[in-house]
């Protein structure tokens, strides 16, 4: 519960209307203005809502300043390094690490719902092989609300824990068919040996000519990629989730809609952007000339993956994503691969570079999860739906949270109305 203690006094034309203040654990104090308009007839202004704290929560918190990211007090480069993602997965579903016996119980059901319904595959096939594999994605978690009619009652809280089992278990399989779909290979069925990365790398890249077996090194990059992408507090396509929530639509529709959000370029496509950037550079010779288009105050270009809006000193993420991203590099080697060539000279030429430093734009998690994508064989493409399935978490837990809030509300935003005043209608001889 926030501290109310302190309020804050609005004055407009001599009239004065106390605010109060609510301070949180961790973060800035917020002015509480849901009174505000009956009392005071105003509403405030703040257009893409940056300066508006929409909800309360305990599940992520972001300090952009300090580099720093908690899910649930526990800062992300720690669960990264020593955790993996089905245990950050209960984590932020259920506030706290499980235990032995819990972990045990809960990746034993989210692998025992990996599988989809059979039917499910003639949604795929109702698709273009060219269409993009965010828009299948869409599509296919949409309809799964037309299959799975027993966890669709959000006020029923078995229904939402098995909604929210599902998504998060049913995800990878939606992904990695999409995958298989849109480069014309037989869709391969999860395995219940297998870990949760494993498993998704496998879906994707398994043929049945031969056997596939998932190097550990790949598995724990892909698991890592999952990790720190898992949640990221009240971005765009959460606060997408959030509002669809709010109305009382189901799970499958609520994520559906997560998953559309984060479709655009300016969202989840970031590490799209990189990849896309090095294949722009296209050779070694060429990086100098980049960094100082990059460094020119009258060239509108910007190297793709380094700096972060969020972080303003370093990417907490991207220490460890790094990490991943060398032993991935020195596993598969970049030789035969000019864009990963590119991307090892560029990060060392802008790390060895002051005015990087100086600005501190340094590379950051896209960056290197763009490399790992691309050394493991998938297309740019499928960057962002790898990123859906890896966010699903968070919505789901996000969405759990908004459901059990007492306080929650359909969202209603206002606007700032600019158009033209009431007016007679006038019959179309006389205009």
């Amino acid at each position: 519960m926030a501290d109310t203690s302190k309020t804050a006094t609005l004055t407009i034309d001599g009239t004065s209307f106390e605010l109060p203040i609510h301070s949180p654990t961790a973060g800035p104090d917020v002015l509480d203005i849901r009174k505000l308009y009956g009392q005071a007839g105003v509403f405030t202004y703040d257009p893409g809502f940056t300066s508006t704290a929409a909800c309360d929560s305990t599940i992520t918190f972001i300090d952009g300043d300090k580099g720093e990211l908690l899910h649930r007090g526990y800062p992300i480069d720690q669960l990264a390094e020593k955790s993996h993602f089905l245990e950050v997965c209960y984590l932020l579903l259920y506030g706290e690490l499980p235990t032995g016996a819990q972990l045990e119980d809960f990746e034993n059901r989210v692998t025992h719902h990996t599988m989809l319904h059979e039917q499910m595959q003639n949604f795929y096939r109702g698709f273009r092989r060219d269409a993009h594999p965010m828009a299948v994605m869409v599509g296919v978690v949409g309809a799964m609300s037309a299959f799975y009619h027993d966890s669709t009652d959000i006020t029923d809280p078995w229904q939402r824990e098995v909604a929210s089992i599902r998504l998060i278990a049913k995800m990878p399989t939606i992904a990695a068919w999409t995958y298989k779909y849109h480069v014309g290979q037989p869709f391969v069925y999860p395995r219940n040996d297998l870990d949760y990365a494993s498993n998704f790398l496998r879906m994707c890249f398994a043929v049945p000519a031969e056997d596939y077996v998932v190097n550990p090194i790949l598995a724990r990059a892909m698991d890592r990629v999952f990790t720190l992408h898992a949640d990221h507090e009240q971005n765009a396509s959460t606060s997408t989730v959030r509002l669809a929530s709010s109305s009382g639509a189901n799970p499958f529709a609520c994520i559906a809609a997560g998953i559309a959000c984060l479709w655009g370029p300016a969202h989840g496509g970031a590490n799209q952007a990189c990849l896309e950037m090095l294949k722009e550079i296209g050779t070694v010779d060429r990086i100098p000339e980049f960094i100082a288009r990059a460094k020119d105050k009258n060239d509108p270009y910007r190297l793709m993956g380094f700096g972060h809006r969020v972080y303003k000193n370093f990417d907490p993420r991207a220490t460890v994503m790094k990490q991943s991203a060398d032993e991935v590099l020195d596993l598969l080697g970049v030789e035969n691969n000019p864009i990963l060539q590119v991307a090892k000279e560029l990060e060392a030429q802008a790390l060895a570079d002051p005015y990087f430093a100086e600005k501190k734009l340094f590379p950051n998690v896209d960056f290197y999860s763009g490399i790992i994508l691309e050394a493991m064989g998938f297309p740019t493409s499928m960057f962002t739906p790898i990123f859906a399935v890896a966010r699903t978490v968070g919505w789901i837990s996000q969405w759990k949270e908004q459901i059990s809030d007492p306080q929650l509300k359909i969202g209603r935003p206002r606007q700032l109305y600019l158009g033209e005043t009431a007016r007679d209608y006038t019959d179309i001889e006389t205009r």
